[in-house]
């Protein structure tokens, strides 16, 4: 199996008035994310255990292995990356009915989750994820893994709507403001149609 970059679910400039510039999107998009499907598909040909399994099963297989470190970064940033471009939208900020009541319920109120995002984005020290998720029990949380860990990997909840905080996501636009960054993306980016569609 040869994984492939999949195409944006939008134009590269569509997210330009909301913050994102086209040039970031062809940076991430283009560049980053097609050198970690590049990578992932050169472990997959030298290692044969790897060939024909799905995304999600290599990532499992692959993560907690010190030995397999650079196969799991490849295909973690993957997984992640898919997911990313489907948690930004042009019509983004909205929060459907559903994900509301579940954001209150868990946080209190959506300005409580909004919060709680930020600390954890900002948070996150050097590379890295902030993540919404849904726990076991189906109450919603908010995490943050570091590098190319998510939730999938550490068995923590299903990823809801993920927003990665490496500098490559950001520089372009906000230089060093990963606060106004992260704001942006809760406010004007976030695809929350998107997560509510991952509820469980």
């Amino acid at each position: 199996m040869t994984f492939e970059l999949p195409a944006l679910p939008y134009a590269h400039s569509a997210l330009a008035d909301r913050g994102m510039s086209q040039e970031t999107l062809e940076l991430h998009h283009d560049k980053h994310h097609q050198a970690y499907v590049t990578a992932l598909n050169g472990f997959v040909d030298s290692n044969a255990d790897l060939q024909g399994k799905t995304l999600e099963e290599i990532v499992a297989l692959t993560y907690g292995d010190e030995a397999r470190a650079g196969i799991f970064n490849q295909a973690g940033q993957h997984w992640n990356h898919i997911h990313f471009w489907n948690a930004l939208s042009p019509n983004g900020g909205g929060i459907p009915g559903t994900l509301e009541a579940k954001l209150v319920d868990s946080f209190g109120s959506v300005d409580e989750f909004k919060s709680a995002f930020k600390t954890a984005a900002t948070g996150q020290f050097g590379s890295g994820w902030a993540w919404l998720i849904q726990k076991a029990d189906g109450a919603l949380a908010v995490t943050k893994t570091p590098n190319g860990v998510n939730p999938l990997a550490t068995g923590e909840g299903t990823a809801l709507l993920g927003l990665d905080v490496w500098e490559h996501s950001y520089y372009v636009d906000f230089r060093n403001r990963r606060p106004d960054y992260v704001t942006n993306f809760l406010d004007k980016l976030a695809n929350y149609e998107f997560a509510e569609a991952n509820l469980a």
